[in-house]
């Protein structure tokens, strides 16, 4: 199911750059894909497997023609699980090594590093998995379901007869971007739905 994702994003990825008609990409014999996942770190055990299907999805699409005519191209970095560093491989990519596109990230954390490079240099950003929404932009694809499409429906769920009509809340989570986000979202959530400040808790791990 991931592989053939990532296919449907590498084939929407060309398909937006040819209708924005970016000269570089189609003026050379390849079309250059970057691809920013961790390959060491803490983040490697996750982010590696976003590699190796980005290439699989690479390599299928080559062996039926490539697009517009024209080969992909991976090139890949390894931003090592450090946030900054994140920052500076985009730079690379767009700058250098002259991607047209890049599939990468994992955490928030790592994407809000990336965001302003790749705004500032008007680069294309493929995120692969949920997020907790309040942010936007042009230059990035969020293919993952934000809270409103994935915890507040459990949420509602959970609420639910069939659910266990549940009354109390722990909000649990790791102590960065995405889980205090979304805890926030859903501390909101349920005290529209009349549940009281008493009645819900927060915990997170470092």
């Amino acid at each position: 199911m991931q592989r053939r994702f990532t296919l449907k994003a590498l084939a929407a990825a060309a398909a937006t750059l040819a209708s924005l008609s970016v000269a570089p990409a189609f003026a050379a014999d390849t079309i250059k894909v970057g691809v920013l996942h961790s390959l060491s770190g803490t983040m490697a055990i996750s982010e590696t497997v976003l590699k190796d299907t980005v290439l699989m999805a690479i390599e299928d699409i080559n062996k039926k023609g490539g697009v517009m005519g024209k080969q992909l191209e991976p090139v890949i970095v390894d931003p090592a699980s450090n946030w900054p560093l994140f920052a500076e491989k985009t730079k690379q990519l767009l700058g250098q090594d002259k991607v047209s596109v890049i599939f990468g990230c994992w955490t928030s954390v790592s994407r809000k590093s990336v965001l302003p490079v790749v705004e500032e240099m008007n680069g294309l950003l493929f995120y692969p998995v949920q997020y907790e929404g309040e942010e936007l932009s042009k230059n990035v694809f969020y293919t993952g379901a934000a809270p409103n499409q994935q915890a507040i429906p459990a949420v509602d769920y959970l609420m639910s007869k069939e659910g266990g009509g549940a009354k109390r809340w722990v909000l649990l989570g790791t102590d960065y971007v995405y889980p205090r986000t979304t805890n926030k979202i859903l501390r909101a959530y349920l005290k529209s739905k009349g549940v009281a400040d008493k009645d819900i808790d927060e915990k997170y791990t470092p």
